[in-house]
This record gives C-alpha cells, structure tokens and sequence, in this order.
C-alpha cells in the first residue's frame, strides 16, 4: 500500500458478498428518493396513556438526491431537519411515506434487513462529545463497523483503522487512546472515519460543524469536500450556518415546520430566492465587507415564533408570519412545484417571479403586521423583480408560441410541396 495519504484514501477496504463499492455508483443516477415522508411523535396523557395528539415532526415531504451531489437541508430549529436525517437512514421508523435506496424500497425494512444497507449509509452525528463511547478507545471505536458487518480489511482491522485516521488527519499512532484525550474538531473527524470506515454510498451528515470553533469548522468542511472527490461520496448535510451550506452543497433543500417549501440548486437559491421564508433566511447571512459598514440592512424581521409542530397552521404554515399572506394561503395549501427549471417552490405568492394567486390580493391582517418589519426597499425590490420576471415569462411564451406556429407552417408547406412531387413521380413510373 502506497505512503502517500491521497493515494491510500481511495483503497477501499474488503467486503463480504453482496456490498456494492462506491466507486461503481453511477455519478447523476438517484440514489436516493423519499415520497410523502411523514415522521408523528405521539403524545400521550393519563393512566391508560392514551394519545391526545401527535407531534407532526416531519409531515409529507418529497425529494431526490443524485449520485455524487451534496444535498443540504437548512431551517430553523425544530423544523424537521434533524428526524429528516434519522428517517432515511433508517435510525427512526417513518409514520408514513416511502424511502427508496438504489430503487429498493427500504421504509419498513426490520434489523437484518437492513444490516446490509448499513453499509451503504452511515451517519455523522451532531454532537463529537456524546457520539463517541468514552468506555472504548479511538481503535475499537473505529473498527467497530468491520465487527459488526463480518468484514476482514486487508492487512487486519488494526492496519485499516490507522490509514482511516490519517485520511482524516489523525496521527494513527493515536489508536489506543481514548476520545477525552481529543479536542472537538477531533472527535469529529474521528466520527468521520468511522462513518467512512465500510466505504458508504451515502452519507447523512447532522450539523457536522456547529459544535466547532470557526477555524476548526473550515478544517472539517475542506475534510469533508476532498474526501467526497477522493471517494465519490454523495452527501446529505443538515446545517444552521447557510454560508457552510453555500460552500458544499449542490442543491438546497429549506425546511418550515416539517415541509420543504423550496428546493433549488444553489445559484439559484442564493441568487434569487422564490419563497418569503428563504429570503428571510437569506438576508440574516451576514456580509464580512467593511465597505458596508454604514449602509442601512436590509434585514428582514419575521413576527413572532414558529408555530407549534403538535397543531400547525392550516393552508401556508408559513402564512402566520409572511408579510404577503393572503386568505387563500390561509385554506389552500401550496405544492411544491418547478416555476423555473431547477428551482421548485410551494408558495401562492412566489418572490422573484409572477404570482400563482393573482386573484387574491388582500393582506391578512398579520401580513400587514409582518410587513412593518420588512424593509421598504426589500419590499419594493421585490415587486419590481416579480413584474420583470413576469414580463419576461411573458416574452418567452410569446416567443415559443410564435416558434410554435411558424414551425407547424413550415411544415405544413413542405407536405404541400412533397404531394405534387410525388404524384408526378407516380405518373412517370405509369
């Protein structure tokens, strides 16, 4: 085995019959898809513990995620990210829905099911300090995996939990001690190579970085970028901090008390954000320019707190807090559909784009509340945006409609020039 670390981080470790390396996944292939996931944590009062309600923690969402690509997920705390994560990996038993791995539907699969799609998919877990079983050194830690599947590295367990640690940027000569010894961007990478230890398809990674300081944040998510390009990793990360998300990811996923209401590759998600949640989220990202140090911000306030999981807003969730919340927002909930290609939204009154509900224009009271906190050049901006973008949808249907009809004359004109060739050939074979 070669000494250089970038040589040795591609050696996939032995695996018994039926395991697939990841190396052989197709690159742009869906790995992974979730239909209609729902995750309900019952609540249950009295003698008899009978349930008086649910608490709708994850409640029917839908995406794909493609070989290779980093998926990220953002929201705010207790909006669903986290039991996400939980569901499709298996770790929590779904209320409702589907989740398919390589087209193999694994939603209800029990225990030795899926031990060999544990292979497969594994998971960095939030916290560094509690993840780690401080009983057990780095090297039973680490080896852990291999035990556990039946597998036996090249070389034995010991050689193979050592290369793992400096992939990582461990010294290997660190194999007997124990996770107190390490700081918490150590322990963390320790997490890592245990969860890269059986060379996984699929990585779920929970807010991989926020128990770090900021430089030691920089040192995991490069970790994490070089081995995703070094392995083929595909990646589900599920973050607070929306700068790391925009550095690693290739498609984000933002969640509001337990639904995705937009999914869109990253440019276009930073660029010009469709939801008023996302643009919320966007203008809270803090910009490091002294030249902007006495510009007014642009911060948008939303009113109020998210509501409770356990009895959520009818129509919208997000209505209760939206500055354009109308009376269809409240009774109809929107879909999360494509209004531009790569970019899908579930809103009725769309940023950046013309509104799906133009018939409905009367503020809500709590909308009009919510806009006070708004700034007026983010409101005004966003109006003369949304008449642009309309006016250019409306170019680009008359442009194809026109195409359209001149294609089905062209047409129509050759037909009519082949007929009388045709039939003059006829006649000369007579």
């Amino acid at each position: 085995m070669s000494e250089n670390p970038k040589d040795t981080a591609v050696t996939l470790p032995a695996q018994s019959d039926g395991a697939t390396l990841t190396k052989d996944a197709a690159p742009g292939e869906t790995l992974l898809k979730v239909t209609g996931l729902q995750k309900h944590f019952p609540i249950k009062k009295g003698l008899l513990q009978r349930q008086v309600g649910a608490v709708h923690a994850v409640d029917g969402i839908d995406f794909e995620v493609r070989a290779g690509e980093t998926l990220g997920v953002v929201g705010e705390s207790g909006c669903g990210k986290s039991t996400m994560g939980r569901l499709i990996t298996r770790l929590l038993e779904p209320t409702g829905g589907k989740v398919e791995f390589e087209g193999k539907d694994i939603t209800h699969l029990g225990v030795s099911g899926m031990r060999p799609l544990r292979r497969d998919v594994q998971m960095i877990f939030q916290d560094p300090y509690s993840s780690l079983n401080p009983r057990h050194t780095i090297g039973t830690i680490v080896g852990a995996p291999f035990k556990l599947q039946g597998v036996e590295p090249e070389g034995g367990i010991k050689k193979e939990v050592q290369r793992l640690l400096s992939v990582v940027g461990l010294n290997p000569e660190h194999y007997n001690r124990y996770p107190h010894e390490f700081s918490g961007g150590q322990r963390q990478r320790i997490g890592i190579a245990r969860a890269l230890a059986l060379n996984p398809k699929l990585v779920v990674a929970d807010e991989p970085v926020s128990a770090l300081d900021v430089s030691i944040q920089a040192q995991v998510v490069n970790l994490l970028d070089d081995l995703q390009q070094e392995l083929g990793l595909t990646y589900v990360i599920i973050a607070h901090d929306l700068s790391v998300v925009r550095h690693v990811s290739d498609r984000i996923a933002v969640m509001y008390l337990g639904k995705i209401v937009e999914l869109a590759d990253r440019e276009s998600l930073y660029r010009a954000p469709m939801h008023p949640y996302t643009k919320a989220l966007m203008s809270a990202v803090p910009i490091p320019d002294p030249r902007r140090k006495n510009a007014k911000s642009e911060r948008i306030l939303l009113k109020g707190d998210v509501p409770s999981p356990i009895s959520p807003p009818s129509g919208c969730r997000f209505h209760t807090r939206c500055w354009k919340a109308t009376q269809i927002c409240t009774t109809t909930e929107p879909k999360l559909v494509a209004l531009k290609p790569g970019q899908q939204v579930a809103c009725h009154h769309p940023e950046n784009f013309e509104d799906q509900a133009p018939q409905d224009t009367v503020l809500l009271t709590m909308a009009k509340e919510a806009a006070e906190l708004v700034a007026d050049e983010v409101l005004a901006e966003s109006a003369e945006t949304s008449a642009a973008v309309a006016a250019e949808v409306a170019e680009t249907t008359e442009a194809a409609e026109a195409t359209e009809t001149a294609g089905a004359e062209a047409t129509e004109t050759a037909e009519a020039d082949v007929t009388p060739a045709a039939e003059s050939q006829e006649s000369t074979d007579k």
